[in-house]
């Protein structure tokens, strides 16, 4: 028993590297310690909590500063927006005060200088749920969102 025990554990352990391996080679960040993780989730961070507390500042210290963003509207199809116009939806709220919305990010996928990442923001204002992707990219050694699609998910 005691045999069969110690070779389960070596199996576990095995399949723990194993799929360490498997997830880096595709492009997913190694831990949450990694340069590049850390920096790719810092710039979604910076967007989630900008947008909270209406922090234009650190909403633009997120994006490439000619980002587009393709967002959901009742009445397009395609709603595209560069990064400066889009700012000003949250310029008139008072900066630091919450607004209601509340962002989480679901998943990071990094391929060398470029990654994508998931967020979900729910709006407790409005009864909101967004689904938000962004594509980033390494530049000159700062992670920054380059472009953003969001859709209304309620």
């Amino acid at each position: 028993m005691k045999r069969h025990t110690i070779r389960s554990g070596i199996l576990l352990v095995a399949l723990f590297f194993s799929t360490g391996l498997v997830a880096a080679e595709k492009g997913v960040p190694k831990t949450e310690t990694d340069p590049d993780d850390r920096g790719i989730r810092a710039a979604i961070q910076n967007y989630l909590d900008g947008t909270t507390f209406n922090d234009t500042e650190l909403i633009q210290s997120a994006f490439y500063d000619d980002a587009r963003l393709f967002l959901s509207h009742p009445e397009r199809e395609i709603w595209i927006l560069p990064i400066g116009e889009y700012l000003g939806f949250f310029a008139d709220g008072e900066k630091g005060k919450s607004n209601g919305r509340v962002g989480k990010i679901l998943s990071i996928e990094r391929s060398n200088d470029i990654a994508t990442a998931k967020a979900e923001i729910s709006s407790e204002t409005n009864d909101a749920r967004y689904i938000d992707l962004f594509l980033l990219k390494r530049i000159q050694g700062e992670w920054k969102i380059i472009s953003k699609a969001a859709t209304r998910t309620d």
